[in-house]
């Protein structure tokens, strides 16, 4: 977590650069620095000189103290402000309750994301298996832009969907494509009102998912994979279309710019199926997944359900490693990172480390000068027996239990600021306020002097709930809580109007999803088959 001497920092960093400029009844913040650069701490011999236009940040009060053109703005952001930027991107889904009885094991998922990057290169997706059972969730971390994550944020689950639909679906829906006829919706999508589709590729999309079933269609498997293997299976899959799609010519500029950038960009990826007790995750990349159990007693503890693709897990670095001569031994990772350049050992897309440079420079000066990444100016060195990256997940099954009671993914900007104990830490106690805000009061109960102790009882706690969405009040403490986990309200303010500049330096994007289970149902599972 950040020190108390770094948030100063950044404060000061922000007081001393920021001007505000007016566009469409919004104030944006906008990093001087024509005088001065800026220097920082985490970066020795980094600095700044460039201006940067950054998010909006919504109406935000000013006061101006000018002594010359140049000198700073004193500014304040309001408590409303601040709860605007964070939860813009909150997204909250109940599973439906159609008989008085939930008999799912999900109650229901929390969700945000909160940008760093401009454009933000994080996305997330959740939806509802409708020709096969279960729902899925999933966290995408892009980088060298967003395209990859956007793509893979659209189109993973309908090739997981597709790999574990019976012959007899896949039959139903290929005879519908053939003619022409309306095709079974295959999944029922949880989405935010921001969250946006790549509508100018949609055909192609799926165009290559039917060739997919076309082809599953021929293994002549009755009933579907199974889970896992659906889901190691898809992610391989898609990863090659990817690749395939970026390599085939088209006279359409725009479709050829962005299945190059997709498959140039990168993204990690971790997804969860659950279906009834069985909960499947699949994981590439530093993306990670935590359940939060609670034992007899009451007391709290986290389960690790991913292991992270980078140099500091061993046995994947030693993985990476094996697939190369023992030549390349000291160059494949090198300073922590996949020949010295990209930090997760596994990837979506990033074809740069998986193409020949023959077959690179042969797509690009296909390209008639389309350039979604300078190739050349981003080039491994020791680039020597490719490919180096895979998008293989590693697999986790778990049987869920009463005593599990949410499951935390996120992307690496989450865990880069707090602890899996942490986190774990921060669900309870919202759980908790939860309860104490919205209590279980049957009508008979309802006297002056029951709600009276209530409130007192509300007020011995120090109750202020600020937050609903779960997934935002962790957002709010990664990024605003100091070393002894109390937020600051400075802190806060400082992370959320760093300029574009700055902000990368010190925090990541991040989205979280949390999974709240339905213990009552998955007692009820286990009972009905003890009675078997």
């Amino acid at each position: 977590m950040m020190s108390r001497t770094a948030s100063g920092f950044i404060l000061s960093s922000v007081k001393n650069s920021f001007t505000l400029v007016q566009s469409e009844r919004r104030w944006y913040s906008k990093c001087v620095l024509t005088r001065n650069s800026i220097r920082f701490p985490k970066y020795p011999g980094k600095s700044l000189t460039r201006s940067s236009l950054c998010y909006p940040i919504y109406q935000i009060s000013k006061s101006f103290s000018h002594t010359s053109a140049e000198e700073d703005v004193n500014f304040q952001v309001q408590p409303n402000q601040i709860n605007y930027i964070l939860r813009a991107n909150e997204l909250s889904h109940k599973v439906p309750d159609f008989d008085g009885k939930n008999r799912s094991t999900i109650l229901k998922f929390d969700s945000n994301l909160l940008a760093s990057n401009a454009p933000c290169e994080d996305r997330r997706s959740a939806a509802t298996c409708l020709q096969t059972k279960g729902q899925m969730f999933g966290v995408f971390d892009g980088h060298a832009g967003s395209a990859c994550a956007q793509s893979i944020s659209e189109r993973l689950f309908y090739y997981i969907a597709v790999s574990l639909m019976s012959q007899e679906t896949l039959e139903e829906i290929e005879f519908a494509r053939e003619h022409m006829k309306p095709v079974l919706p295959i999944l029922e999508w949880h989405k935010h009102k921001n969250d946006y589709v790549y509508k100018e590729v949609a055909s192609l999309y799926v165009d290559h998912l039917r060739v997919y079933w076309q082809e599953l269609l021929q293994h002549d498997n009755e009933s579907g994979m199974k889970v896992a293997d659906a889901m190691s299976y898809a992610f391989q899959r898609l990863d090659t279309d990817i690749s395939l799609a970026a390599q085939v010519p088209t006279e359409d500029e725009l479709v050829r710019n962005l299945m190059l950038q997709i498959a140039f960009s990168g993204s990690t990826a971790c997804i969860s199926h659950i279906d009834g007790i069985n909960l499947t995750i699949a994981n590439t990349g530093d993306s990670r997944a935590i359940m939060g159990v609670q034992d007899e007693n009451g007391n709290w503890s986290t389960l690790p359900l991913t292991a992270e693709h980078n140099a500091f897990n061993n046995a994947e670095l030693q993985r990476v490693k094996s697939e190369h001569p023992p030549s390349e031994g000291e160059t494949v990772v090198t300073e922590d990172r996949l020949l010295g350049i990209l930090m997760p050992l596994r990837a979506f897309g990033d074809v740069r480390f998986k193409w020949s440079r023959d077959l690179q420079k042969s797509v690009l000066d296909n390209a008639c000068g389309s350039e979604p990444l300078n190739i050349y100016q981003y080039s491994p060195s020791n680039y020597h027996t490719p490919p180096y990256l895979t998008a293989a997940p590693e697999v986790t099954s778990h049987k869920l239990r009463p005593q599990d009671k949410f499951l935390i993914m996120a992307t690496d900007g989450l865990w880069d600021m707090l602890e899996d104990q942490e986190v774990v830490k921060l669900v309870t106690e919202h759980l908790s306020e939860v309860s104490l805000q919205e209590p279980h009061v049957s009508v008979e109960k309802r006297s002056l002097g029951y709600m009276h102790n209530l409130l007192l009882k509300r007020r011995a706690r120090g109750f202020h709930m600020q937050d609903q969405n779960v997934a935002t009040h962790l957002i709010r403490h990664a990024i605003g809580s100091n070393e002894h986990g109390e937020l600051e309200q400075e802190k806060l303010v400082a992370m959320l109007t760093l300029p574009e500049d700055l902000s990368r330096m010190y925090r990541d994007d991040i989205t979280v999803t949390v999974i709240f289970f339905n213990s009552s149902a998955i007692e009820a599972h286990y009972k009905e088959n003890e009675n078997r």
